[in-house]
């Protein structure tokens, strides 16, 4: 090696959104090429946690602590050998390569650290989705969203908040109802159903019990001509019929013309009374994504190629629900979804080690390894699809450990073997001494 050589420095990746995706590609690249110095990989976030976006409907019902299952970005990089940037992007100067960091203010305005600029070699943009709420009269202002933990948190709190007022009225007057809408019955909407139905329960069961099971009325608002209507129809109909059977009120064919402070009002002329409603139907990319210069679609996804670069400058590239990756075939393009981000972070951190060695990049090739619906305790359903056993349709006990299964898989990818057997262990002995319902 010559003395050129020994003193140049390691190409900078800058890993901009630490969800799912861009996590695991900081954790992969900074055990390889960061651990090894081949490569300094920085991630930057805007928050201090990561929890796996999939469990937002958990927190929203309360049956999942976040503040147990989060993963301290900071912790995460020391024990992965990458490093760790507080920050949200804002702007991107291509000729300069750096990334612009907004000036980060505290709880009351203050300015608390001041706009940055991150220099790069390479720029990995994997900033994920928000809720699509199609600009529907009234969405913005009356509903809430599960595109963030705190989001989920508020809506957990305005529950419970109704739930304590209702137990504090007097013993001799009737039961109270709740009327809560989720518009969009895609999986998190049939997720959110089933687990606010089971919060109920619960609910009733440490005593809360002003507020009944069959009290909290639940309605399913889904544009479509049924519940799930991306996934095959044989998962939407049993979904279907366990829903009906909890309870749940569904309202399909008629999307939502607007929302009001205390109801929906459907395109068909329906009325649908509700104190809390949760928009849950479509995403899109972070608006400003459209800002920086880039090719972005109708809804702000960045347009890449199939190796998951941007066209017109190979340093940059994106990936997960923020990216628009043509499948090969005509006009198709690789679906938002959570085992593509996966699929997308593993192939990169692969072709990142091609790059440094010289090697032409692989091609990104979308595969669908099926689908899984949990209906909290109550079923689970869902397709397995693979090479050997084609398209396997599961239901119950069994597609309930599938599903768990995936989350463990993420941890896997992130901790590890071992620490993820121990969360494991922790999570069995923390059921028998902790409520299995957040009560806060």
């Amino acid at each position: 090696m010559s003395q050129s050589e020994l003193h140049t420095a390691p190409p900078r990746i800058v890993i901009i959104g630490g969800g799912a995706g861009g996590l695991e590609l900081a954790t992969r690249l900074g055990r390889t090429l960061g651990k090894r110095k081949r490569a300094r990989v920085t991630l930057a976030d805007a928050n201090m946690t990561h929890i796996w976006k999939p469990l937002l409907h958990e927190v929203a019902a309360g049956s999942l602590n976040s503040t147990e299952d989060e993963l301290n970005y900071v912790a995460q990089a020391k024990w992965n050998h990458f490093e760790f940037q507080l920050g949200c992007m804002s702007g991107l100067d291509r000729e300069q390569r750096q990334v612009i960091l907004a000036p980060l203010e505290d709880e009351h305005g203050d300015e608390l650290i001041p706009e940055r600029r991150l220099d790069y070699d390479y720029l990995v943009i994997s900033v994920g989705s928000t809720t699509n709420d199609f600009n529907t009269q009234g969405a913005a202002e009356h509903c809430l969203f599960l595109d963030t933990r705190l989001q989920a948190e508020r809506f957990h709190r305005l529950l419970l908040n109704q739930y304590m007022k209702a137990q504090a009225s007097q013993n001799d007057a009737p039961s109270e109802q709740i009327n809560v809408a989720i518009i969009g019955a895609g999986a998190t909407g049939v997720e959110l159903a089933a687990e606010l139905h089971h919060a109920a329960r619960m609910l009733q069961a440490y005593g809360l019990d002003r507020i009944r099971p069959e009290d909290l009325n639940i309605n399913l608002v889904e544009a479509g001509p049924r519940v799930l209507p991306a996934l095959p129809e044989r998962i939407s109909t049993p979904v279907t019929q366990t829903l009906r059977e909890l309870g749940v009120k569904l309202h399909t064919g008629s999307p939502v013309k607007e929302v009001r402070a205390d109801s929906l009002l459907l395109e068909n002329g329906e009325t649908i009374p509700a104190s809390l409603k949760v928009w849950a139907a479509g995403i899109r990319a972070p608006k400003f994504l459209t800002e920086l210069g880039l090719e972005t679609n109708r809804i702000n996804q960045l347009s890449v190629t199939r190796t998951l670069q941007i066209p017109d400058d190979p340093r940059i590239f994106a990936f997960g629900d923020c990216a628009s990756c043509p499948t090969g075939e005509e006009g198709k393009f690789v679906p938002p979804r959570a085992q593509a981000a996966h699929q997308q972070a593993t192939l990169l951190a692969k072709n990142f080690r091609r790059l440094l060695d010289g090697k032409p990049l692989d091609e990104y090739t979308y595969r669908d390894y099926g689908s899984l619906i949990s209906l909290s305790t109550f079923s689970a359903v869902g397709n397995l699809m693979g090479n050997l056993t084609g398209s396997v349709m599961l239901e119950g006990k069994l597609a309930r450990m599938f599903y768990v299964s995936l989350y463990r898989m993420h941890q896997m990818a992130l901790y590890g073997l071992p620490r993820t057997m121990m969360l494991m262990l922790s999570d069995r002995i923390g059921r028998s001494t902790e409520p299995r319902l957040k009560l806060h």
